[in-house]
């Protein structure tokens, strides 16, 4: 079985977030591994090491990106693919859809690719939108939001739970698979998967490389500011009149 899994270089949660003068999203300073990627990374490892075969860590991204496949090497990835160019600066979830679809055209042209599998969203953008566009440009069928994942048979099953539903989703391979923070406990790779996944090959392609001449991106940046900071609350002194200074805020700012 061979599998691909797309990672993500995103700003730590806990980071302070900062904006260029393009509008974009300052990158490089505290970036980290996608955390809802992890899952999808130990999905991958795990039905190889089930069924054997090779996962193939793929990402897009500035040259840091590559330090998101470095930690999928470590959580127990095969091989790495970095597909890195100027021109992929600023791409929205349809241009990043076609450079990864592009990618794993090529890793196909190698050796057939069974499965693809990503997380449920970045942390960055929290759109959401890559899974099923992928899919889309891979003409593969798409069993997203999966918390429970096997692969039997050559089809693949999974369960995505709606509410208080349940659904059950089946489709034969080659097919791409979103998993949620509830599909798996990523692993903590251990000090010998450590300094293994140094020796491990990764491959850095561009546009070219992928026979793209543009990424295409659907949306634009028309404008993007910081949020203006949060002004400091008012406190009231109970002197009998509380509840009235209550009351008239609550008046004056138009909450009631």
């Amino acid at each position: 079985m061979r599998i691909v899994v797309c990672v993500k270089h995103v700003p730590d949660v806990q980071s302070e977030r900062a904006l260029d003068d393009d509008g974009h999203l300052v990158r490089g300073l505290d970036d980290v591994l996608n955390e809802l990627d992890e899952n999808a990374v130990e999905a991958a490892v795990s039905l190889v090491e089930e069924h054997g075969g090779e996962v193939v860590a793929l990402t897009m991204g500035p040259d840091d990106a590559e330090d998101a496949v470095r930690r999928a090497l470590q959580m127990g990835a095969d091989r790495g693919v970095h597909v890195s160019d100027e021109a992929l600066a600023g791409s929205d979830a349809v241009a990043t859809a076609r450079v990864l679809a592009a990618a794993v055209r090529t890793l196909q042209g190698e050796a057939p690719v069974d499965l693809a599998i990503t997380g449920m969203a970045s942390l960055d953008g929290l759109t959401s939108m890559l899974p099923a566009a992928l899919a889309a440009a891979l003409d593969l069928p798409p069993l997203t939001l999966a918390s429970e994942l096997t692969v039997t048979g050559g089809r693949v099953r999974v369960r995505r739970d709606i509410g208080t539903a349940a659904e059950v989703l089946e489709a034969p391979l080659p097919a791409l698979v979103s998993v949620t923070d509830q599909a798996n406990e990523p692993r903590y790779p251990a000090f010998r998967a450590i300094k293994a996944a140094r020796k491990k090959p990764v491959d850095t392609w561009s546009l070219a490389d992928l026979g793209l001449g543009t990424a295409g991106s659907a949306t634009a940046v028309v404008s993007a500011e910081e949020r203006p900071a949060r002004e400091q609350g008012r406190i009231v002194t109970d002197s009998g009149d509380a509840g009235r200074q209550l009351a008239e805020f609550l008046i004056d700012a138009k909450l009631v």
